[in-house]
């Protein structure tokens, strides 16, 4: 049984059956004249999403809990485009009515805000209301202003934590659910959080005829755009930065570029409906720490395991919806390879 699951370019128009490959610009302008809001605009798949989108010619409105704080708005204003077409909004997840500036006049709405930490002092509060209660203040605000498409970021979080079996000849795809009683029994305050809050938000989008995506991504990794350490970023510098043992966990992992890319074709599509579970691979940590050995060498890495019990085994998780919105994964050596060369980079970790 998993104990602690995963949690979070220019993309133009084209028939389902032409790809995009990992890595390659596509071009295009079709947000040209369209306003969308981003919610939690500074986090790190809403920084990628918020420079896509600006590539795509869209204008768009950030939400920000502090718009004065150059560590949550200096990287996305040095975007391109963002001079002319980026506006910040201040907005918190727990205010009633807070998101309705910024979401009034927009097309749509990417919402991504919701903390991701896996320990908490008080998780009701600090984890699990800011999840739920953040995403249904969103979705009223939407309701207001008739937004015509929500994209709803969620996660695997909320799709593979349960007492099913799983193990590398299970396919997990998007009629699997969470369950909230083994979150709560096996004390997983972040994947109820996101089991909560999506299943809330199925039910607010379905009682109010609001057309609702959302985008489940597993352990996101890549380039980091801003300027502060995120959860996921953090799992992987752990491992280069002297961490003696590895988790026994085992996580569905993808490129941040490629969560971005599915949000924003995911509102563009019409055809575009449901849940998009998002992983290249299912994999155990020792498999992270083989392939950043074969990439770095010379990095001290751990040998053993945290503990003594079987490895969490891993399973796979279906790529036939994302692949219909188009697009093909990145390899999870290059989000391993980009990621510390990202925190590198940007002084997280020296060698």
């Amino acid at each position: 049984m998993l104990r602690r699951p995963p949690l979070s370019t220019p993309i133009a128009h084209r028939p389902s059956h032409q790809k995009s490959h990992a890595g390659v610009t596509m071009t295009g302008g079709s947000g040209s004249g369209k306003v969308v809001c981003v919610t939690g605009a500074s986090g790190y798949i809403a920084s990628w999403l918020v420079k896509l989108l600006l590539q795509r010619g869209y204008t768009v409105r950030a939400s920000v809990r502090d718009a004065a704080d150059p560590k949550k708005t200096e990287h996305l204003r040095a975007l391109e485009g963002a001079s002319e077409r980026l506006l910040f909004f201040k907005a918190n997840l727990l205010d009633e009515g807070s998101f309705d500036a910024v979401v009034k006049g927009c097309d749509g709405v990417f919402h991504t805000a919701s903390p991701f930490y896996f320990a908490a002092a008080d998780p009701q509060a600090d984890i699990i209301e800011p999840a739920v209660k953040g995403t249904l203040n969103v979705l009223a605000s939407c309701k207001k202003f008739s937004v015509k498409r929500v994209v709803v970021t969620s996660s695997l979080a909320a799709v593979v934590y349960n007492d099913k079996p799983k193990n590398p000849d299970v396919v997990v795809d998007e009629t699997w659910l969470s369950d909230p009683e083994v979150c709560k029994r096996d004390e997983q305050w972040y994947v109820l959080s996101k089991t909560l809050a999506e299943e809330a938000a199925w039910k607010f989008a379905k009682e109010n005829a609001i057309d609702i995506v959302t985008i489940n991504p597993g352990m996101v990794v890549g380039p980091l755009l801003q300027s502060t350490l995120n959860t996921s970023s953090a799992l992987i510098l752990n491992l280069i930065n002297g961490s003696s043992t590895f988790l026994n966990a085992t996580f569905g992992w993808v490129n941040v570029q490629d969560v971005a890319k599915a949000h924003i074709l995911a509102f563009e599509l019409p055809s575009a409906s449901g849940r998009y579970c998002l992983s290249e691979r299912v994999s155990h940590f020792s498999d992270i720490v083989k392939i950043t050995r074969e990439l770095y060498p010379a990095l001290q890495l751990p040998e053993k395991c945290v503990d003594d019990k079987p490895f969490v085994p891993v399973y796979q998780v279906s790529k036939e919806k994302y692949k219909s919105l188009g697009l093909d994964y990145i390899p999870l050596e290059t989000s391993i390879k980009e990621t510390i060369e990202s925190l590198k980079e940007k002084n997280f970790v020296n060698f």
